[in-house]
């Protein structure tokens, strides 16, 4: 029997900060997506790995940083265009709700500031300083977070994570991006559906557990080709993936943004995705990444005890 994990990469406009023309709907949305997102787990009872950009945390921010080396140019926004909007930098009471949730979310760690790791300019020291500020901000939250999501799934200094103390990492997922034909075909197909993926620990004792489905993945003309003839198809390929779960071995790691959250067609999807996870979850147990990974971790420990 397998499981289902959903990660969550909470950021609100941290996600756009590097684009030139970052699209409004999205920036705008973040707040109340996530807010959504929260209630909804709430009323299907589905614990997520929330991993939230640390400088969220934060009260109060002048946007000036000058000793991260990555350099003023990535904080310009937020002192310059976003500088009176703190609700699209800042979110600890978002946070907050998350903790005093009735469900047991996982919170992590998707940086400091949504830098690229694996970016060609992203050097050691920038990885470590994001590394060390978020871990000095949810150590002083009192948030023990072992779980960590790279920006844009874009890995790299993976090295870094176990110093800061993180246990599990969303690897990458195990199938390249795909044509639109391919998109097509695997939704058209019957037996077409994400990956179940395996936890695997490297040598520092970290855990990769890699993507399986991005959620807003099929939009625009795949969702207009498909939706005729199988409904929404995210939601007919989480059906197939929970399917598959309860049959066999590995784990359907499910993933969005709360700012995918921009109509009432993507919160009917998100809430189709859940209701599906709750009805199969006698057959498909929920976990969290920080779950997976304590439950991956010992087997490693006994492994090597033996040998």
């Amino acid at each position: 029997m397998g499981s289902v994990v959903l990660s969550v990469d909470a950021e609100l406009a941290w996600g756009f900060v590097d684009h030139g023309e970052p699209p409004s709907d999205r920036v705008e949305s973040g707040r109340e997506g996530w807010r959504r997102l929260r209630r909804l787990c709430e009323a299907y009872d589905v614990p997520a790995t929330w991993a939230v950009v640390a400088h969220l945390l934060h009260d109060e921010c002048d946007g000036r940083h000058d000793d991260h080396p990555i350099g003023p140019g990535w904080f310009a926004r937020e002192r310059g265009e976003w500088a009176e909007r703190p609700d699209l930098t800042r979110g600890p009471e978002l946070v907050e709700e998350l903790r005093a949730s009735p469900v047991a979310h996982d919170i992590g760690c998707h940086t400091y500031s949504h830098v690229e790791f694996g970016a060609p300019g992203t050097t050691r020291a920038m990885a470590a300083a994001e590394l060390e500020r978020s871990r000095a901000l949810m150590d002083e939250w009192g948030i023990d977070g072992r779980s960590f999501v790279f920006p844009r799934n874009n890995v790299g200094h993976v090295d870094l994570l176990a110093d800061y103390g993180f246990e599990v990492y969303r690897g990458r997922r195990p199938v390249e991006r795909r044509s639109l034909p391919e998109k097509l075909r695997t939704v058209a197909v019957g037996d077409g559906r994400p990956p179940l993926v395996r936890p695997t620990v490297d040598d520092d004792g970290l855990v990769n557990l890699p993507a399986s489905l991005f959620l807003y993945s099929y939009e625009g003309l795949p969702l207009r080709a498909t939706k005729p003839f199988v409904g929404d198809p995210v939601v007919e390929l989480v059906e197939r993936g929970l399917d598959a779960a309860a049959e066999g071995e590995g784990v359907l790691h499910l993933w969005l943004h709360p700012n995918n959250l921009v109509d009432d067609a993507a919160v009917e999807r998100i809430e189709a995705v859940l209701r599906a996870v709750d009805e199969r979850r006698d057959a498909v147990p929920v976990e969290t990444m920080a779950e997976v990974a304590a439950r991956r971790r010992p087997q490693r420990v006994r492994s090597e005890t033996r040998d």
